[in-house]
């Protein structure tokens, strides 16, 4: 196997592969990443076994071929070489050896042969369509940050993705939470996708995707089983088990009948959260939120360290409340808000509290409180 290829176009290939990898490995080939070069393509596939990324590019190819080398390894070398370079791979199957070639540079790389590679079984997928990249990086990037880190509840270690039934009709939905909040966004639903599975995609699956995304006028080949999902560009194609459990009833979760409702502007919120939040202790993160009319009043007494106080302008016509939250969960909220102003549901101070972007109800968050 020998090509040339532009140094830009194998680095960005190069490091989808290596994002992929898994750092500590018992098994040596899941370390590497499997070049193949056939007519004007070269293709870099890499695999933790549960992930699967392969990123195609075009190159010079001399002789076709394939080998495997340490995808972290390859990713440093390409990073560190000057830009615009041509490089030129080589690989010497009588060594097991990969040269690297650009300008003066030359580096030769270990390799494992091709045929100890684990190439993910290719699965009949029951949905397939196409949704616009900006569509599916708003669905996963706003429910992301409620997705669950305790290794125990792993059924919450995703976004479920799945469609469901709104109040105008069958959407595309993207669902996390963690116990403490929720977050729940709804799109239209795309043409082929009314008959898709309902599927946990995993943290690290959401991350390594979000990279597709970034190219607003791109559209991703969505295709879902019982078991994986497979996002695609003509570029990159990811593929990934699906977390094998069932998510819990959200729909119970969420408030219906909270009335007490208040309108702030969402920046000047998260800004006096955040100020407050300095003198709060690390372990509870407690802000207490009194609310009367037209007024906020948000504060923190943290006996070990001072305490802090700040007032808002919002639009507020119910009865006295007082109520608290992790300052955490709601900045994370509120940062989530595009348009310029949050508006908050409340029942009581022991109930969960409900928060969209205006009047729009294709984005909700759902927090619980906490006694302050």
């Amino acid at each position: 196997m020998k090509f040339s290829i532009e140094r830009a176009t194998l680095l960005r290939a190069v490091s989808q592969a290596q994002s992929v990898v898994e750092r500590r490995n018992t098994i040596p080939i899941l370390a590497n990443v499997l070049i193949e070069a056939e007519g004007d393509t070269v293709s870099f596939r890499a695999t933790d076994l549960d992930i699967e990324v392969v990123d195609r590019a075009h190159a010079m190819v001399e002789r076709a071929g394939a080998t495997t080398v340490s995808a972290v390894t390859l990713h440093e070398i390409v990073r560190k070489l000057s830009d615009g370079a041509l490089v030129t791979l080589a690989d010497d199957p009588t060594n097991g050896r990969l040269t690297v070639q650009a300008g003066r540079s030359t580096f030769q790389l270990a390799t494992l042969p091709k045929e100890d590679f684990p190439v993910m079984s290719t699965t009949e997928y029951s949905a397939n369509f196409s949704c616009p990249a900006p569509v599916l990086r708003r669905l996963f990037d706003k429910s992301k940050f409620a997705i669950s880190t305790e290794e125990t509840r792993y059924y919450l270690n995703g976004v479920y993705f799945h469609v469901s039934e709104s109040e105008g009709g069958p959407v595309l939905r993207a669902v996390a939470t963690d116990g403490h909040r929720l977050a729940r966004i709804d799109a239209d639903l795309p043409s082929g996708a009314q008959g898709m599975p309902g599927v946990i995609v995993p943290r690290k699956t959401v991350g390594e995707m979000r990279k597709l995304l970034d190219d607003d006028d791109a559209q991703i080949a969505v295709s879902v089983s019982e078991t994986k999902i497979r996002f695609a560009t003509p570029e990159i194609t990811l593929t990934s088990k699906v977390i094998d459990g069932t998510f819990p009833d959200y729909a119970r979760v969420i408030p219906l009948n909270n009335t007490r409702r208040m309108e702030v502007d969402a920046a000047d919120f998260a800004k006096a959260v955040d100020r407050v939040a300095t003198v709060s202790s690390e372990r509870s993160r407690a802000v207490k939120m009194a609310l009367d009319e037209d007024r906020l009043v948000l504060s923190v007494n943290a006996p070990d360290a001072g305490n802090a106080e700040e007032e808002l302008a919002v639009a507020y016509g119910d009865e006295r409340l007082e109520i608290g939250f992790n300052a955490k969960y709601l900045l994370e909220i509120a940062s989530q808000v595009d348009r310029e102003n949050a508006v908050f549901m409340f029942s009581s101070p022991g109930e969960p509290t409900l928060m969209r972007e205006g009047n729009d109800t294709s984005a909700i968050y759902v927090v619980m409180p906490m006694r302050v």
